[in-house]
């Protein structure tokens, strides 16, 4: 096959990325007539072919306008109504399509609705997001009634930051809220077909996570309990916060979203137990193709696991991609090459256009790709003919490790900019803690659980099932220890402030030129991957304030000092991690020492810069609470809808509108010796996932 296929994907993704970068959402036309632009300067090219340059130039810039219009057509797909900003209290009644990861402790559910009483049937979006105020997730499928504050999805938690509005976007998530009452059961009436086979088999998943963490705990593995839950179903509820941390901290965090490692490991297992199975049965073997029976039933492994994961996106770039392997054995093709990595790149991009902006499928493309590359360049080792056992094993030990250790690094190498980029930290003991986490999840703990799980859905008893459940447990355990290890040694890591979008994509050419050129020329494009770690990095920010303006922090040497330390913690908490500054090592104490406030109030002690101050409540302040807010501070968080007195001149006054928006702000100094606001709206641009919707009135009057 032509080696130009490897670009396609590049240019398909390219065209993409160009479109999610826009800052103004483009028209449907100025999306397709590029398309049809390109499509026939290709076919001219073809039809003339005296230059191949020209046809290969043509055909990439094909791809790429095929990209942007992908991107267009999918985002205009998947519209659905969104929460208004300023929604509050509703009664909600709906489905629960699912559980989804719990949200510090408590459950968290994902809600098809059936009833809104603040909106109009036709303002329903199509899936909310819930946090129950306490005790044990209601299962999927179950029908639930309750009061809840529910908002749209949030945007970036600072400028810059991670955008999860338009995740939501494309999960067809409208809205998030927090449960003011207990769920009561309710019948929200027959649900839609596709709404009916996505909640049973969610129930399903549910079901079979509950057992296998039932199981493991009554056997004495807690921390192998939660692991083995994730990685079967995506559940993380059983998963304490003390080990998911190790897991993040140790460079191990892929553990917990099921992805390529996971569904190579169970289908590989599948696959090679099928060939075992027809080679041990002569009369079987004589008949069928080992190889053509297996990859079939690595295919329908690819199929049942998908769903039991929860078809969320890493896993599904990671069926496709081990599909595209299968289908590959069935046609007597090479299962792992740049080709079929490529095809299968393209499949994902064409279905899921966003992916080319996620973290995930950066990460996997890229490492999967550069461990291609690394098998090509070196080839297969020779065969060790006429070597005594003694001599055999030794070499053919020595050349495994190698091998492993070659892998860890290209791997760990390939996927380092993306880390630093988007999660701020580099594990610096990574190499090894992949290199005995993988190799213990993959050989032992997922084929364990391939049987387990296999014997739980057939109703086998516990004691039936002692063996293959204590193995998981055990594994598990063991990739738990081995995060903990790494994470806790000294030195284990290193935290890294965002470098700007160009030094990515600089990381990024660099990374898939290096793989996918053949020739010495490939070398000369390697040293771009660094282009992350080495960008200089801008001014770090000397404030940040909330997208709703709830909390607040300011910045003192390259210290966070936030004002309300466990309000919007996530949020703030990811703006330190983003600008890599210093998290405060006791939030109360360096906040009383920086502030003076209360649940009210919040008033900056002498010689703070910015002196930032807030009212945090909508009721009206005492004017002489506010005028001495006034005199202490130079901005001001401003919740209540009053006029400020001629004291406040001069001073920055922020209100609820301008969070509205702007979203989450940052502050910086001005050229005149003040301060000025770079909102978080400035860099999401106007997009469909980042526009405000207008508050809609109900017929129920409730």
């Amino acid at each position: 096959m032509d080696r130009r296929f490897l670009w396609t994907p590049v240019a398909f993704g390219t065209g993409a990325a160009i479109y999610f970068g826009q800052p103004k959402e483009p028209t449907l036309w100025a999306a397709l007539l590029p398309l049809a632009a390109t499509l026939a300067l290709t076919l001219t090219a073809r039809l003339w072919g005296r230059h191949r340059g020209l046809v290969v130039f043509a055909t990439l810039v094909a791809f790429a306008a095929a990209g942007f219009a992908d991107g267009k057509l999918m985002t205009d797909g998947v519209a659905a109504p969104v929460m208004p900003v300023g929604s509050g209290v509703a009664t909600l009644e709906g489905w629960v399509v699912d559980v989804a990861s719990p949200s510090a402790g408590r459950p968290r559910l994902l809600i098809a609705p059936s009833y809104i009483s603040t909106l109009d049937e036709k303002a329903w979006p199509a899936r909310l997001r819930v946090t129950l105020r306490s005790g044990q997730a209601v299962a999927p499928g179950e029908g639930i009634r309750f009061r809840a504050i529910l908002n749209p999805p949030p945007g970036p938690a600072s400028p810059g930051n991670y955008d999860f509005g338009r995740d939501a976007w494309f999960d067809r998530v409208g809205g998030v809220g927090l449960a003011l009452t207990e769920p009561t059961r309710a019948d929200p009436g027959p649900a839609p077909l596709g709404l009916a086979l996505e909640m049973k088999i969610n129930a399903l998943r549910w079901a079979l996570a509950c057992r296998l963490a039932e199981d493991l705990r009554a056997l004495g593995f807690p921390d192998g309990a939660g692991l083995a839950a994730a990685v079967t179903t995506s559940h993380q509820d059983w998963l304490a916060p003390d080990a998911t941390d190790d897991l993040r901290n140790s460079g191990l965090a892929h553990m917990l979203a099921i992805a390529g490692l996971h569904t190579a490991a169970v289908t590989g297992f599948v696959f090679l137990a099928i060939r075992l199975v027809v080679a041990a049965w002569p009369a079987l073997a004589l008949r069928v193709s080992g190889k053509r029976l297996a990859a079939i039933g690595g295919l329908i492994c690819v199929g049942v696991y998908l769903a039991l994961s929860g078809a969320h996106p890493p896993a599904r770039r990671a069926a496709i991609t081990a599909a595209v392997a299968f289908i590959a054995i069935l046609l007597d093709r090479r299962a792992v090459s740049l080709h079929a990595l490529a095809l299968a790149a393209l499949i994902i991009l064409f279905l899921q256009p966003v992916a080319v902006v996620e973290p995930g499928f950066q990460m996997s493309f890229c490492a999967t790709s550069a461990l291609v590359a690394l098998a090509e360049i070196r080839g297969r080792p020779p065969p060790l003919l006429n070597l005594p056992w003694f001599l055999a094993w030794p070499q053919r030990f020595k050349d495994w490790a190698v091998s492993m250790l070659a892998v860890s690094f290209i791997a760990g190498a390939a996927t380092g900019p993306f880390a630093i980029q988007h999660f701020n930290r580099m594990a610096n003991y990574g190499l090894f803690a992949n290199l005995f986490a993988d190799l213990l999840a993959s050989m032992v703990l997922m084929p364990s659980l391939v049987l387990a799980s296999l014997g739980e859905a057939i109703g086998f008893s516990l004691s039936a099932l002692s063996l293959p459940l204590s193995v998981a447990g055990w594994s598990g355990q063991g990739v738990v220890m081995i995060a903990h290890l790494f994470a806790t040694a000294p030195g284990a890591s290193h935290s890294f402030s965002s470098a700007p979008p160009t030094a990515l994509w600089l990381s990024f050419v660099g990374i898939i030129f290096a793989s996918l050129w053949r020739g010495r020329l490939r070398w000369v494009a390697a040293p771009l991957a660094l282009a992350v770690l080495i960008w200089p990095r801008p001014p770090a920010p000397a404030g940040w304030i909330a997208a709703d303006g709830a909390n607040a922090a300011v910045v003192v040497n390259g210290r966070a000092i936030v004002l309300k330390p466990t309000v919007r913690q996530f949020a703030s908490q990811a703006w330190i991690t983003h600008r890599g500054l210093i998290a405060p090592f006791d939030p109360d104490l360096e906040t009383r020492l920086a502030f003076d406030c209360n649940r009210t109030l919040c008033l900056p002690r002498y010689g703070s810069r910015p002196a930032l101050g807030a009212w945090w409540t909508k009721r009206a302040p005492k004017p002489e609470a506010l005028q001495t807010l006034c005199r202490a501070s130079e901005i001001i968080i401003l919740k209540a809808d009053v006029a400020t007195p001629t004291v406040c001149n001069g001073v920055m006054i922020l209100r609820t509108k301008d969070f509205d928006h702007g979203g989450a702000g940052e502050i910086y100094p001005s050229d005149d010796g003040g301060w000025r606001i770079n909102w978080a709206a400035q860099t999401r641009g106007d997009r469909p996932w980042s526009r405000p919707a207008s508050v809609l009135p109900s017929d129920s009057g409730e």
